[in-house]
């Protein structure tokens, strides 16, 4: 029998950083319960296998399956193999279009082992809606559908907006929502996570709980993060986002780079730490302090501890001493993909040696695409070998391989072209 702590630590813990819990009350009534008869409450959480990496914004509603999971209940991690064929409407103007099955498997693989960096893989439940979805009959599906209008299905934002402009809803969209409220049924949830913008979905899972006899599930969303620019939403379309896979010095010299209010916000959401504890960082400790210790955290959520201690070491030597990492990552790059190969535009060769594209091997590094590195240099934003580089032609030895030190912003690699 799970040791469940007393029903008030439990709600602190849960309710920190959470934006609404659709009811408070009622989840009080089912820790209590729980707490009672020792039965840990089934806490459900949807995901679309519609992109195969994942950055800290998704995050923030893995840690609160993990509160529950540290709580003692049982988190069921709800791949949507079937409802990913069909494709989210949230926040979309137009129809997603459809996955494949062989998209769905592949990032659903990828999920998995991304998602344990923060759940218990022992204690995590992993289940597919296929698994009841494939045994639907025409039948079973007419069934479920009428116990929905299609005014209610417009009340969504989304559909409402597209009904409003004449832009297409496509009649497989509407099913999108129902579906995902049956899963809740199926698995009898106690309790539903999403994000805020998940709010429509979830309220359906409640609805068509009652109208299958069950208890309506409580619904706690979590907020949208923001990106490290602290205005948009984080998104990897905006440039502002933190890759769980990145590289621990990527991931940390990105941490270091948001500002002291967003730095708080991070704590509230991509922690575990609760409140008053975060209170205390905010009162006994310098900013700077705290950001370093947040990105410590964070990349040892995903790469370690060891890793950690790496990423603070080399962001010291780079941004406060003034040196190159320890541990720089080298990429090596044919000379045939980055040499300059227009004479209109410049010699292939002088007498110093190769003239190369420096945006090219800015964007052949990992700086970013040809153009936003072609920007970048214009801004005068890179060097090569510690000095500010504003030409895009960059001569090297003739004499290869030849190894240079490249810096954009927080981001240093060593790239060998070699022939």
């Amino acid at each position: 029998m799970p040791n469940f702590p007393p029903v008030e630590e439990q709600l602190a813990y849960i309710k920190k950083g959470a934006a609404e819990i659709i009811r408070e009350s009622e989840l009080r009534e089912r820790l209590e319960q729980s707490l009672k008869n020792g039965k840990p409450l089934r806490v459900k959480t949807g995901f679309d296998p519609t992109a195969p990496d994942l950055h800290v914004g998704h995050t923030v509603l893995i840690r609160k399956m993990k509160h529950f999971q540290d709580m003692g209940h049982t988190v069921i991690f709800l791949i949507g193999d079937f409802t990913g064929m069909i494709g989210d409407p949230t926040g979309r103007s137009v129809t997603r279009p459809p996955l494949t099955r062989e998209d769905i498997e592949r990032n659903a693989e990828t999920y998995k082992a991304q998602v344990f960096k923060i759940l218990d893989r022992d204690k995590t439940v992993v289940d597919f809606n296929s698994r009841w979805f494939s045994k639907f009959s025409a039948e079973d599906l007419i069934r479920l559908v009428s116990r929905f209008t299609v005014s209610q299905m417009l009340e969504r934002e989304e559909f409402h907006k597209r009904f409003q402009e004449e832009k297409p809803i496509a009649l497989h969209e509407l099913i999108y929502a129902i579906a995902q409220a049956y899963d809740s049924v199926a698995l009898q949830a106690d309790v539903e996570l999403g994000g805020t913008d998940q709010k429509f979905n979830l309220l359906m899972g409640r609805e068509l709980q009652r109208g299958y006899g069950q208890l309506s599930q409580i619904v706690l969303t979590t907020p949208i993060l923001e990106g490290t620019d602290g205005v948009q939403k984080m998104s990897k379309s905006y440039g502002n986002y933190i890759g769980i896979n990145e590289l621990p010095q990527e991931i940390y010299g990105k941490v270091m780079s948001i500002s002291d209010d967003l730095m708080w916000r991070y704590y509230e959401l991509l922690t575990d730490l609760l409140p008053d504890q975060i209170e205390h960082l905010r009162q006994i400790q310098h900013p700077m302090d705290s950001k370093k210790e947040l990105a410590g955290r964070i990349v040892a959520d995903f790469h370690g501890s060891k890793a950690a201690m790496q990423a603070a070491e080399d962001w010291v030597r780079q941004f406060q001493l003034k040196q190159a990492p320890i541990d720089l990552q080298r990429i090596r790059v044919h000379i045939s993909e980055v040499v300059a190969q227009k004479s209109s535009e410049i010699s292939k060769t002088t007498q110093d040696g190769v003239v190369i594209k420096l945006d090219k091997l800015l964007a052949k590094t990992g700086f970013g695409s040809v153009t936003e590195c072609m920007r970048k240099i214009k801004e005068r934003a890179v060097e090569v070998d510690g000095a500010v580089q504003e030409n895009p032609f960059y001569s090297v030895h003739s004499q290869l391989p030849v190894v240079l030190v490249l810096k954009l912003g927080r981001k240093m690699r060593e790239a060998e072209i070699y022939s």
